[in-house]
């Protein structure tokens, strides 16, 4: 992503990463970084909260105007949860798939997006 957002940038395309792993992004060095201290694949915002995607979101648009200095990374000051245990079980290698199986079957959105789908 670091890679595509610096070349975005030299072609006058302005970008903005928002990221949870810290270190990736420091390693990435792309132009403007927002770091938020959420578990992994939760970078937007807690699951169905919207008001704290909301605030994430907007905290990461917020800092499109205010980074200057091209490889900076903005840290919100937004907490996933008061007990900072969640991030032993998340970084623990101990722990089994916690993931649900995979469901092959058709998903749709509305029900006229699978009569158009199945057409």
């Amino acid at each position: 992503m670091s890679l595509a957002a610096r070349h975005l940038e030299a072609l006058g395309i302005p970008t903005l990463s928002l990221g949870s792993g810290l270190d990736i992004m420091q390693a990435g060095r792309a132009p403007r970084s927002v770091f938020v201290d959420y578990p992994l694949g939760h970078s937007a915002g807690k699951p169905f909260d919207r008001a704290d995607q909301y605030r994430v979101v907007r905290a990461a648009l917020d800092a499109f105007g205010t980074i200057a200095t091209p490889g900076t990374i903005v840290q919100l000051a937004a907490r996933w949860d008061a007990d900072p245990a969640w991030k032993d079980s998340a970084m623990s290698a101990q722990g089994g798939d916690t993931r649900m199986p995979r469901d092959t079957s058709p998903q749709y959105q509305t029900e006229e997006d699978r009569r158009l789908a199945e057409g």
